[in-house]
């Protein structure tokens, strides 16, 4: 079975973004990026999203409308295959959204123009501070060099990006990529403590602090640094890993086991 995608046309694209990298900031070679990805390849559209200080990925780009749907979707269900993607650090496909029981509640916000979706993490020194996202407007199965050459367009944004940071670049995006790196670990600490404690996978543990810092309209890190009681370890009156589901309006969520 022949690839999916042509790799000499692939080289040519991501070359032609690396050289235009220099002349423009960073928001404007997100948005060369997606156009490349949707415009190259034949996907319906794509775009680009950065986790915020609050623990939803915002959105940053997109290559068209159903691009910019889906991404905002996903931020306002807090699920979907590029939260997924986000919160394991690799690569989550679904060859059609709208027969996929893994996102009830994503399913419910989608435009019927987006059908299959690939999500890809975007990583900085081994964190993922966001995620790439491809659709189709049609049932579609990924292959390999689908993946290959998203993960490619991924890893060229995260060297644009780590070069944004090392020269000190001020900004929104700069402020977030900064605060995602300096907070991931406490992050994933709260996340696996809330996982054993409560028998939660990755996901709906990150979407405990997420769903939290919303509500008290305080940092996800800050929120997650109340759940490990502190600096030293879980100490706090106020521990969210004491809780039950109930007490933070979580009981039927999906992933939740069902309370004692």
């Amino acid at each position: 079975m022949a690839a999916h995608i042509d790799e000499e046309a692939l080289r040519s694209s991501l070359q032609r973004l690396r050289e235009a990298a220099f002349d423009a900031d960073v928001v404007a070679v997100m948005k060369r990026t997606v156009n490349s990805v949707h415009g190259v390849f034949g996907y319906g559209g794509a775009g680009i999203m950065f986790i915020t200080e609050s623990g939803y990925l915002g959105y940053v780009a997109a290559s068209d409308e159903g691009g910019r749907q889906l991404e905002e979707a996903q931020a306002a269900a807090g699920q979907g295959p590029c939260y997924e993607s986000y919160v394991y650090a690799h690569e989550v496909v679904t060859s059609d959204l709208h027969d996929d029981d893994r996102w009830p509640e994503l399913r419910t916000r989608l435009p019927a123009r987006v059908r299959a979706v690939a999500g890809i993490p975007v990583l900085l020194g081994g964190s993922p501070v966001g995620t790439l996202n491809v659709y189709r407007g049609e049932p579609y199965e990924w292959d390999r060099s689908d993946i290959n050459a998203l993960t490619a367009y991924g890893g060229l944004i995260a060297e644009i990006l780590a070069t944004a940071l090392a020269a000190q670049e001020h900004g929104i995006v700069a402020g977030q990529l900064q605060y995602a790196l300096d907070y991931r670990v406490v992050i994933e600490r709260a996340v696996g403590y809330l996982m054993g404690m409560h028998r939660l996978d990755a996901v709906t543990a990150f979407d405990v602090l997420r769903r939290r810092a919303r509500d008290s309209r305080r940092r996800i890190a800050d929120v997650a640094t109340d759940v490990l009681g502190g600096a030293t370890g879980p100490a706090s009156d106020d521990r969210l890993g004491d809780l039950r589901p109930s007490d933070l309006g979580l009981t039927g969520l999906p992933g939740m086991p069902p309370e004692r």
